[in-house]
Formats: structure tokens, C-alpha cells, sequence
């Protein structure tokens, strides 16, 4: 994979022209763009891929629901053409399941590429201590393998994990186990409420398949020099 397809820039604003201007500065510059509930929210499906015209789209949704509603989302974001969709694997079999199998139908149905659904294991925001608060067993990294063994289990594609899991979910899961992995900062960039980081060139590394960077990238003064000097980075393993 060529490095600067690795990468899929975070835009997490409800305002379109905020949005159309930081797209249009990493164009051509990144693999694609994650849309998140913020813009989704505020500005609907249809604004989300004429935001992004024919960009690979990482619909970062994280649906989490009874499996019958989880699946007729999966079949409703297809209209969107992601490459890319989530679902909570904290979820469940059924759910996860019926998401797989709902991504693959609608795909066949309308003729399109069956994008790939991968589960969301522990937030990159949480640590030990915040799973034991609401009761989940830790810690983080062990839990974060039982979700990820279970999300392949269920015939999902991949799972999102911080960058702390990388090499051991390479291990349990296999090569063609796809990992999208959050969590990323660049030296040079603030670490924000993340907890579980790694540098992009340290992730890729380790076996990442896909790096999601927001704040470096979006937040910077040039969002074009900031996402050419990831690539940089990558270029340089």
C-alpha cells in the first residue's frame, strides 16, 4: 500500500464550509476522510459524500443496537458508498452477525464494493481504571483482544484498536485481519484526551493498516504541510 493511502484525516465539525475547506486541503494528500457523528449529525448523508466527492470514505458512525437495527443501518450507509463503516463490538454476536450479513447483501443488491465493517473494541480514550468505573473487566488490553477474537468470529473484517494492540492483535488475529487504528500523534503534535498513542510511523509499523489523524492534521496552521510531513514520515520506514 502506497504510505499516504494509509491515512484517513478525522473531520469532526458540523460546519460545511470548515469541513469543504479542510477536505480540500488534504485532497490528493491522504487514502481518504473519516466522518464522525459531529458532521453527520449536522449535516446528513447526502452532505457526506458531496463533501467528500469520490475520496474513500470511513464512516466512523459506531452503531450499537438491537441486531435488526444495526443491520438496517449497515444496509442505509451504503448509500454513501463508505469503504469503511463501524459497528460497537461490545455489541455482541447477534449484532455484529447481522451487520456482516447486511453489508453484504445490500452491497450485492445495489452492485457496489462490500465495504468493510469492522468492530470498535476500547475507546482510545479509555484506560484501565475508566473500564473498571463502568464495570467491564480489564484490563483494557485484554479486553480489547476477547472483542476483537469475537468480531472475527463473526465474519467482520477488521476491528478499530488504539495503538497499544497492534502487534498482539496481528498475532491472535492473522495478516488480512485489518486494523484501523486511532490514538495517532506525531511527535510534534499535542496529545489531547487520548491515552493509548503512538507516533504514525511507530503504528504502521507495528502493523497498522489504516492511521485516523484529526487534531494534527486539522488543527494545524497548514493542514496540507501537516498531513504532507505524515506522509513524509511513512515514506521513511
Amino acid at each position: 500500500m502506497d504510505p499516504k493511502d494509509r491515512i484517513l484525516v478525522g473531520i469532526d465539525t458540523p460546519d460545511y464550509a470548515r469541513a469543504e475547506t479542510l477536505v480540500r486541503s488534504v485532497t490528493g494528500r491522504v487514502g481518504g476522510i473519516k466522518i464522525g457523528k459531529e458532521f453527520f449529525t449536522a449535516q446528513g448523508p447526502d452532505r457526506v459524500r458531496q463533501l467528500i466527492g469520490e475520496q474513500k470514505l470511513f464512516l466512523d458512525l459506531k452503531f450499537h443496537d438491537i441486531p435488526n437495527t444495526v443491520a438496517g443501518a449497515l444496509r442505509s450507509s451504503l448509500r454513501m458508498r463508505p469503504a469503511i463503516v463501524n459497528i460497537h463490538a461490545s455489541g455482541g454476536r447477534a449484532m455484529m452477525t447481522a451487520a456482516a450479513q447486511a453489508a453484504a447483501e445490500e452491497a450485492a443488491k445495489l452492485g457496489v464494493a462490500k465495504p468493510l465493517v469492522i468492530g470498535v473494541t476500547v475507546l482510545t480514550s479509555l484506560d484501565d481504571a475508566d473500564l473498571a468505573a463502568v464495570g467491564q473487566r480489564g484490563p483494557a488490553s485484554e479486553q480489547v483482544e476477547r472483542l476483537a477474537a469475537l468480531t472475527q468470529e463473526c465474519g467482520l473484517d477488521g476491528v478499530v484498536c488504539s495503538p497499544r494492540e497492534i502487534v498482539a492483535l496481528r498475532k491472535l488475529c492473522g495478516p488480512d485481519f485489518k486494523l484501523v487504528v486511532p490514538g495517532i500523534r506525531p511527535v510534534w503534535a499535542a496529545t489531547g484526551d487520548q491515552k493509548r498513542i503512538m507516533t504514525p510511523a511507530d503504528a504502521v509499523a507495528a502493523g497498522a493498516d489504516y492511521i485516523v489523524i484529526a487534531r494534527p492534521i486539522v488543527e494545524a496552521s497548514d493542514p496540507a504541510a501537516a498531513a504532507d510531513r505524515v506522509v513524509e514520515e511513512l515514506e521513511a520506514l
